[in-house]
């Protein structure tokens, strides 16, 4: 994969915001008491508002990944297990309702690219962002979002393993705790990405 650079050049460049929905990220929202103590310690809404204000601003492109499911979840098994049965057992994330909406202060422009078709953990699966990005020639990836332990860490790998130069921004991702946000920083971004703050990463957008 070579060395990651010192200098990221706009045109090479996107970041990837992972599920900035309202079950998540806006009281009321299904996942919102999981996630709050996590988002306010980190201020992810805050750093991820202003990110995004500063790449509309600079032209560095915009890519969102929402996570949707249809009125009966006929994407999902009736033996789903983990994640996903707790997604389907609370009703979570139906694009249809409000929950399943991209949060107001984060809303895709008309010029910014949303997602298709992710219904799992991983960005990559069942979607057509590889191929987005390689129609865009992105070769710079920064991620954020929800769950930092499963959404972002998810997709952070399979960026990493198609060979993009893959940037995590923790300070712009929640977890359900603290700790397992933590956690996933500590051991797991470093083996699979550059971890850097909102600051830095845009501090290296030429």
């Amino acid at each position: 994969m070579g060395d990651f650079p010192d200098v990221l050049q706009i045109k090479d460049t996107a970041v990837l915001f992972i599920e900035f929905q309202n079950e998540f990220a806006s009281e009321g929202g299904r996942l919102h008491g999981a996630v709050k103590e996590c988002m306010e310690a980190k201020k992810t809404l805050d750093n991820a508002s202003e990110l995004l204000a500063n790449c509309r601003q600079r032209g560095i492109r915009v890519i969102h990944a929402p996570i949707t499911f249809a009125d009966d979840f006929k994407e999902l098994s009736h033996s789903s297990y983990g994640i996903l049965k707790g997604v389907k057992d609370g009703q979570c994330f139906v694009g249809s309702q409000w929950g399943g909406k991209i949060i107001d202060s984060m809303l895709p422009l008309p010029s910014e690219v949303v997602v298709s078709g992710k219904i799992g953990l991983c960005a990559f699966s069942s979607t057509n962002l590889d191929f987005l990005l390689r129609q865009l020639e992105v070769k710079n990836l920064a991620v954020c979002g929800f769950l930092t332990n499963c959404c972002v860490e998810s997709s952070m790998r399979t960026a990493y393993e198609k060979g993009f130069k893959v940037i995590t921004l923790p300070d712009c991702c929640a977890a359900t705790s603290v700790e397992a946000h933590d956690a996933a920083e500590k051991f797991t971004f470093g083996m699979f990405s550059v971890p850097l703050s909102t600051k830095e990463f845009l501090s290296k957008v030429v």
